[in-house]
């Protein structure tokens, strides 16, 4: 599939998706969150760019921010654990690299883990393009200065969970609970530091090739299993315990295989997202007045970000059998289709035949009755054989051979027409 990616992704991209739902092999994964994210494009259409940015110096006010927060990253995992090392080194870079080419949104805490989880399983160029595709593409505005994009996304996921579990949501209100005091870790590092591994590899598995939409689904998921019974609820009485209840999830919730089928089976789609979106643009409007950061829109998934940013391709050229110089005017049956110059050969290849056998005995009758004006009846007229008859004096061979002219002109017009 990753050797005919385009076509896959043009003709059997519900085969894709039914296969990332199922988990992209370990030995393919890095792989493949290029290919659906869109960095391997990137990276063609960029080449060297990261190489120029990793030797620029930076800023120095992110980069004090960055050292900071490298030895929080999965600290018990082998790449990041000792202080120094390729897995910090490498991070450090892809995070400085990010603030050169978007110095106007910088560096935000939350993109250190996602930026970790890509670079164990890809190269720190592969893994810079990556995040900027999740930055640009799929969370637009989540890490500018305000963060309005998330607050705008806390807002659509309150509203969704009213259609999901009502109870659950009738209790965040009743305890009047922001989405902000729980969501924000979950949306911004897409569940990198609140899943299990093996579940958050699963999640982001359908991320790259659905979108954001499997975000908010395994947000509703959480607060529907976690909020929406009564025995649940019979341990949240005040705001503390239920932020409490959502910050230690139970197991059986998070487990891989219970949560994947819970996603796939939850009825929330892009559309229903977009028209939610610009209710709560709306109200925010109305509220709080225009939005300060212009985000891009943004795009669901790995086929909306192929056909908004198709990869470098060879353009198609025609390539006729037959090259002609410029400055060569065609004959006139270049504007006729193919099906009519075709007939017009077959046309006077028939006729050509008929006058081979005509010819012969009308030079005996002209012979013979010298003087007589009036052709014999078994020779053709000349009117019907072609439109433009041999010349004077022509043998039988010569009239052959003008007239395989006549069709090897047509046949260049053909040529040039497709």
């Amino acid at each position: 599939m990753l050797n005919n990616w385009d076509k896959w992704m043009a003709k059997k991209h519900k085969k894709i998706r039914l296969r990332c739902q199922k988990g992209i092999p370990p030995s393919l994964r890095g792989r493949a969150w290029q290919y659906l994210s869109g960095g391997k494009v990137k990276l063609q259409q960029n080449p060297g760019k990261f190489d120029e940015l990793d030797v620029s110096p930076g800023d120095p006010k992110w980069l004090d921010v960055i050292e900071r927060d490298l030895h929080r990253q999965f600290p018990f995992h082998e790449m990041f654990v000792s202080r120094g090392g390729h897995g910090q080194q490498d991070l450090f870079r892809v995070l400085k690299a990010y603030t050169l080419y978007r110095p106007e949104e910088g560096y935000c805490q939350a993109q250190a883990p996602i930026a970790a989880v890509l670079l164990m399983h890809m190269p720190a160029e592969q893994a810079f393009w990556c995040l900027v595709q999740i930055c640009e593409k799929y969370l637009p505005g989540y890490y500018s200065e305000k963060l309005e994009a998330i607050q705008l996304d806390g807002e659509i996921l309150f509203s969704l969970l009213q259609k999901v579990s009502p109870m659950a949501h009738k209790h965040l209100s009743r305890q009047k609970i922001d989405p902000l005091l729980y969501m924000t870790e979950w949306f911004m590092c897409a569940f990198a530091r609140t899943l299990p591994w093996s579940s958050v590899l699963r999640v982001w598995d359908m991320f790259f090739c659905e979108g954001v939409k499997i975000i908010f689904r395994v947000g509703l998921v959480l607060l529907k299993h976690a909020l929406g019974s009564p025995e649940k609820l019979k341990a949240c009485q005040g705001q503390y315990e239920t932020i409490e209840q959502l910050r230690s999830l139970s197991p059986k919730i998070t487990q891989e295989a219970f949560l994947v089928q819970e996603v796939v089976e939850l009825p929330v789609t892009e559309r229903q997202i977009e028209r939610e979106h610009l209710i709560q643009l709306r109200r925010w409007q109305e509220t709080r007045g225009e939005l300060q950061c212009r985000s891009p829109p943004r795009l669901h998934g790995a086929k909306a970000i192929l056909d908004a940013e198709p990869g470098p391709r060879p353009t198609l050229q025609p390539s006729p059998s037959i090259r002609l110089p410029p400055d060569v005017l065609l004959p006139e049956s270049k504007a006729r289709p193919p099906k009519q110059v075709q007939k017009e050969q077959r046309k006077r290849t028939k006729a050509s035949g008929e006058l081979d056998k005509s010819l012969a005995p009308s030079q005996a009758t002209v012979v013979t009755a010298a003087g007589d004006a009036c052709p014999p009846q078994d020779v053709v007229p000349t009117d019907t054989v072609s439109q433009d008859p041999a010349p004077q004096g022509s043998s039988p061979q010569d009239l052959t051979h003008h007239h395989s002219q006549e069709s090897l002109t047509s046949q260049e017009s053909e040529d040039t027409y497709l």
